[in-house]
């Protein structure tokens, strides 16, 4: 009988953590679940044992490196040498740069960013001695193009980019078996859009088109199990970096007259609700955001990815088939 997987998944409470949580539960993995609230962590560990998997309660705010090097050592404890570690925990404030704060910009960094460093400082401790394992960074379009209103979530992201970069040159020159992936995701219907802090006059929402989480959660799951170093889901995300690699100035304009409006609803933001900036926001909200009417089941750009044998074999096969029918013609 073959060992269950043993994984670590930060931000495991909501969102993309919650959907990639459940996508190894059915496989039978042995989870450790990171989170600051313990109240969604025990329903997602609910979740995971129904489908047949194990699951270890550990809440953590991955800004405190104390923390994350305690979860990692209680799972290691319970489950056994780990082998995923996925750092997916994130937060952002929807805000022009004038009126953000000091105290925003460190939490931001300091979760989004740092919380991906102690993350992998932690799998590799346990890792390297072994000479095996797999990180997972989650990353975003915005590791290549910053937007704006998310100044801070962006320049995360792109520190994210830069620390995985030196990792896997390092990783490489050791000649070691530890294998990184980033993924880089495109707008998600998740929950943060419910609980983000935000100066917008309208609701926030991701920038369309987006997805279902679960369409993130299997990109992350193929990854941990491919050896390819960068993934990207959805064409927005490809679009994002390709067009800003060839004409920056072309999208600082486009993003400058479309990129507030892209980033909220018509509906009004309510100027009492909660945030979660630096404290969880009460109740479970699973992985779903409130917008299952607008968001994509699937992306054909993430299949075509996946797929890329299968598409050369129907490329080939239509190129023969036209070439076939060109000399056709020109013999009769």
């Amino acid at each position: 009988m073959q060992k269950p997987e043993v994984v670590v998944v930060t931000g495991a409470s909501a969102g993309v953590g919650r959907a990639t949580v459940r996508e190894f539960a059915q496989r039978g993995a042995y989870i450790g679940l990171l989170a600051r609230d313990r109240e969604r962590l025990e329903e997602a560990r609910r979740e995971v044992e129904a489908m047949g998997g194990r699951a270890l309660v550990l809440p953590t705010d991955v800004a405190n490196p104390d923390e994350v090097e305690a979860a990692a050592q209680a799972v290691e404890d319970e489950f056994g040498p780990i082998d995923i570690w996925i750092n997916n925990a994130m937060t952002s404030v929807f805000s022009p740069v004038h009126q953000m704060q000091p105290e925003e910009y460190r939490r931001v960094i300091e979760v989004t960013l740092l919380g991906q460093v102690y993350g992998a400082l932690a799998a590799l401790r346990r890792m390297l001695p072994r000479d095996r394992g797999k990180i997972i960074f989650v990353s975003s379009a915005l590791a290549y193009r910053g937007i704006p209103l998310q100044s801070a979530y962006s320049a995360a992201k792109h520190g994210v980019e830069g620390f995985f970069d030196a990792l896997r040159a390092e990783l490489l020159h050791d000649n070691s078996s530890v294998q990184i992936t980033l993924v880089n995701l495109p707008g998600l219907n998740t929950p943060q859009f419910q609980w983000v802090r935000s100066r917008m006059p309208n609701m926030a929402q991701p920038v369309p088109p987006f997805f279902q989480p679960e369409v993130a959660a299997r990109a992350i799951y193929w990854a941990a199990h491919n050896d390819r170093p960068r993934v990207y889901v959805g064409r927005n995300t490809v679009g994002a970096v390709v067009l800003n690699k060839i004409f920056p100035g072309l999208v600082d304009r486009y993003l400058a007259r479309t990129g507030y409006m892209a980033q909220q609803t018509n509906q009004p933001r309510d100027p009492n609700h909660e945030d979660n900036l630096f404290e969880p926001v009460p109740g479970d909200y699973g992985a779903h955001g409130p917008f299952d009417r607008r968001a994509k089941t699937s992306s054909f750009q993430w299949w075509a990815t996946t797929h890329r044998g299968s598409l050369a074999l129907m490329v080939t096969a239509i190129a023969g088939v036209l070439g076939a029918l060109l000399y056709w013609r020109s013999e009769s």
